[in-house]
């Protein structure tokens, strides 16, 4: 009667695979007990405060939130120096009264005089058209600088698209503004925050195809390769 003979690699094998199976029970484990801090990084990597002196002109960008945010963030600027006047850039609701005027409102309760506010009414549909509708603003007042104030998590997908549509010779830098609505610190605890990181995330693929072979300086951008390394930090 023949015995079955014993595989002499099965014992290698069967060790191999404990093995893998014990580094994928712990790298999970390490996965959710540090599911937190990475959730954290993930949003306040994608949020941008640029480096900024004085410049020609604030440009807030509509719309603002329930509670002013970005009013109130264009305001300190204002009253630190950054620029001598301010853009209250909103949507048209009617056809003589829209989210423009309720920003121009919300500048003056906070300090701007209304003299220095610009009330820009436009028609756009998304960051993009606002972006080209504000072009030719900037074009007709001749300013070289400005300092584009948003909400935190719009900052990194409004720097990309001011700078490849705004004229080459205006610099454009953009201030973060807090959101009462996001935190990024628990951002993952709120639905709305949730909402939208993940509409800034799908809005940044969508730009990135819009704009496609559109640079600030004619080769690979350094915001591309940002988001391209910020990639493997945002799977969570």
């Amino acid at each position: 009667m023949k015995h079955g003979h014993a595989n002499p690699g099965e014992p290698g094998r069967i060790l191999l695979t404990l093995i893998i199976m014990l580094f994928l029970v712990i790298f999970c484990t390490g996965l959710y007990l540090a599911r937190r801090p990475i959730l954290r990084f993930a949003a306040e990597a994608w949020i941008i405060e640029d480096a900024y002196d004085k410049a020609d002109a604030l440009i807030i960008l509509g719309d603002d939130n329930f509670y002013a945010d970005r009013a109130t963030r264009g305001a300190q600027l204002f009253r630190e120096g950054k620029a001598p006047v301010i853009v209250a850039s909103g949507r048209r609701l009617r056809p003589n009264a829209g989210i423009a005027e309720l920003m121009e409102h919300d500048l003056v309760e906070r300090g701007v005089p209304r003299d220095r506010i610009v009330r820009f009414a436009h028609d756009a549909d998304g960051t993009l058209e606002e972006a080209q509708a504000l072009t030719r603003l900037t074009r007709e007042r001749k300013w070289h600088s400005v300092i584009v104030v948003t909400s935190n998590f719009h900052t990194r997908r409004a720097r990309y698209i001011f700078q490849r549509v705004f004229p080459k010779g205006v610099e454009v830098r953009v201030a973060s503004a807090r959101d009462g609505d996001f935190d990024p610190e628990h951002w993952w605890k709120k639905r709305k925050s949730i909402k939208e990181l993940t509409r800034e995330f799908a809005g940044m693929a969508v730009t990135l195809w819009e704009l496609r072979g559109r640079s600030e300086t004619g080769e690979t951008t350094q915001s591309v390769v940002e988001l391209v390394e910020l990639i493997p930090q945002l799977v969570v």
